[in-house]
């Protein structure tokens, strides 16, 4: 089956799901808030977990979701490094309806010792500057729901002693994350001391289609849910400053 979907074409899904955000709600299951975190520098936390990519697969079938993880900030030491990803919200076409995700047939993330909707992997220490390349794998099933699965991420480590989180959109309540991003008067603002973590990270999602129609429908509504993790987050850097932990 023919793909449809590039690596430009994936980012031209989400600038025209952009279009579609004030009229699709985004349903994200309620998760506990994590302890107070040391806010990072505005600018680093976008590249502690960069080229985040899912992969685009049919029922039945697996594929792969790749990420770096690195040092920007360039700490003497930095270890006990940790990726969370989870799948977590399910965009199905068509119709768009968001929802949390369905007990049968939700896409798997693979790794040589687990297979889940979600997994915890350990990565090396990494030296200043550096970064860490990794991927695991996605597995569907043959009853697995066409359309869109996000993945929410979440990474901690220890650096120069001090315990440090970033998280997704997708770890936060609704409430709590407007809470920490709207101003009284509605402007934008980031908040971390408010999220309780050290920085904010991008999501990413994996499309399941089964015919060429229904790629070219996710091509085009497919990134809402991730939008709200990686668009909001992107937004939310430009848009606001850091301040005592607020951006």
């Amino acid at each position: 089956m023919p793909r449809l979907r590039t690596t430009s074409g994936r980012l031209f899904a989400i600038a025209v799901a952009a279009t579609l955000l004030g009229a699709v709600p985004f349903i994200a299951p309620a998760a506990a808030q994590p302890g107070t975190y040391p806010a990072l520098p505005l600018g680093f936390d976008a590249k502690f977990l960069s080229n985040l990519s899912g992969p685009d697969v049919a029922p039945g079938t697996s594929g792969t979701l790749s990420f770096h993880v690195g040092d920007p900030a360039r700490f003497s030491s930095m270890s006990d490094v940790t990726l969370t990803l989870d799948v977590y919200a399910f965009n199905a076409f068509p119709g768009n309806a968001t929802s949390s995700v369905a007990s049968a047939g939700t896409p798997v993330l693979v790794t040589p010792t687990t297979s889940a909707t979600v997994v915890n992997i350990s990565l090396p220490p990494l030296d200043p500057g550096g970064y860490e390349a990794g991927s695991v794998g996605v597995a569907t099933a043959g009853n697995t729901p066409t359309g869109t699965f996000a993945v929410r991420t979440a990474l901690s480590f220890v650096a120069n002693g001090t315990d440090y989180r970033l998280a997704s959109r997708g770890w936060f309540s609704e409430s709590a994350w407007e809470s920490a991003t709207i101003l009284p008067n509605g402007s934008a603002t980031l908040n971390l001391s408010k999220l309780g973590v050290s920085g904010v990270t991008a999501e990413t999602s994996i499309l399941v289609a089964s015919s060429n129609w229904e790629w070219a429908l996710g091509f085009i509504l497919g990134g809402a849910v991730v939008l709200v993790g990686a668009g909001a987050f992107v937004y939310f850097r430009r848009a606001s400053k850091s301040s005592s932990g607020a951006r």
